[in-house]
């Protein structure tokens, strides 16, 4: 029989996870690689360890600590992020890698033994927030994104270089990735779904593809008040053109198709002056590969088209292009059994949002595990998860985990 995990004990690592970077009025900001995200790599390096864990980094700053099994194979691993966005909330990447302590500790308590050893994960820069692209700490681990030219990103405000930071807080390790024999990642769903249908457990199929683009158009300030509307070279308009043309996609491609324009700013930001030059990221994702294609394709088109009708020039830049990612057929169906043979209730979906599972997933046996989100929200300080939810998906990664590890009474 599978020992049980202690929730409270879970959440009390959450809560002082959170802790760290907090926000007024709830939630974190623990942006990739800054002091904050420092502190917390501090922190869970130090739980690592005191739970017998051998702790490794690698020259990304991907963290790792392994519990030993009595065989020599490869581990199962365990996992997610600890970074944030700006305006995070306690739960996003941070419930994958506490599960993942919860769990080892729990198995310490019963004296609980494995074949295979365990593996908890936290990687580096998985948001993407401050450094683009995002899963970017398990897409270096797993051969996807070149380390090189990952730790030659400089930040999107323009404010250090990725390897450089990783320096400053003394995170550039050496150690060799350890491709693990399975990956399981419990993450909170971001989304609606679940808590609407009145439904405990997400057997995750796959997730959805993901592409990142920053126009940045260029046109020429005048004074608003003496410059016809003809005569004019205006950024700004073409940026909302753009802008309106990304929903317009979303729109008629209808679901899963989802268009979102994350930043966009205007300079000289003067109200009685034309914008001389615009910026804006669009983030097109939906399921389907070759839609997800020919929406981007008819994006960029766009937005050249307008441009040169306009008088302006249009700099394209592609931030981040990830195909649509299926997983393991058998291990997403473990998910969903062995939800059941605890009665709780489960759907097999796909995930809306990148994870840092979809990187493992060509490598290795990979699937995912999400718990309800409140009202949906991520991303926002209000973010929030029934501690009996989160309780319950710690349960099923320790169940799952225990099976696949090969678990000793």
């Amino acid at each position: 029989m599978t020992p049980e995990i202690d929730g409270a004990r879970l959440l009390r690592r959450l809560t002082t996870l959170g802790q760290i970077g907090a926000l007024e009025g709830g939630g974190v900001c623990r942006l990739a690689l800054t002091d904050a995200d420092k502190a917390g790599r501090d922190w869970l390096v130090a739980e690592m360890e005191r739970l017998g864990m051998a702790v490794h980094i690698d020259a990304i700053g991907n963290i790792w600590g392994i519990r030993a099994g009595q065989g020599a194979g490869a581990p199962v691993m365990v996992g997610s992020h600890i970074d944030s966005v700006a305006t995070g909330g306690l739960y996003d990447g941070a419930l994958g890698v506490l599960a993942g302590l919860e769990m080892v500790e729990t198995l310490n308590d019963r004296g609980t033994a494995t074949e295979a050893p365990i593996a908890v994960a936290a990687f580096t820069n998985e948001e993407g927030a401050r450094f683009a692209p995002d899963m970017m700490g398990s897409g270096v681990y797993c051969g996807a994104l070149d380390q090189g030219e990952m730790l030659a990103v400089t930040a999107t405000d323009g404010m250090g270089v990725l390897g450089e930071e990783l320096d400053r807080i003394g995170y550039r390790g050496g150690d060799a990735p350890v491709i693990p024999a399975a990956y399981l990642e419990l993450h909170i769903e971001q989304g609606p779904v679940l808590e609407q249908e009145g439904v405990r457990i997400g057997a995750v199929t796959g997730v959805q593809g993901i592409h990142w683009t920053e126009f940045t158009v260029t046109g020429q300030t005048n004074h608003a008040g003496t410059t016809p509307m003809a005569l004019r070279r205006d950024a700004g308009q073409v940026a909302m053109r753009i802008a309106r043309e990304a929903d317009a996609i979303a729109a008629e491609n209808g679901p899963p198709q989802v268009a979102t324009v994350g930043v966009f700013e205007l300079s000289p930001g003067l109200v009685n002056v034309v914008p001389e030059t615009a910026r804006l990221t669009v983030d097109l994702r939906n399921t389907d590969g070759a839609v997800l294609e020919a929406a981007t394709a008819r994006l960029t088109a766009f937005a050249q088209a307008v441009a040169a009708e306009a008088g302006c020039a249009v700099s394209i830049r592609e931030m981040a292009r990830f195909a649509p990612v299926v997983f393991d057929g058998g291990l997403v169906d473990k998910v969903e059994a062995a939800a059941q043979a605890r009665q709780m209730s489960v759907k097999r979906m796909p995930s809306g949002a990148g994870h840092d599972a979809q990187m493992f997933a060509p490598l290795c046996p990979t699937a995912m595990i999400f718990v309800p989100s409140e009202n949906g929200l991520s991303h926002n300080i209000k973010e929030h998860s029934d501690p009996d939810d989160l309780a319950a998906g710690a349960q099923l990664l320790l169940d799952l985990v225990c099976t696949l590890a090969g678990a000793r009474a």
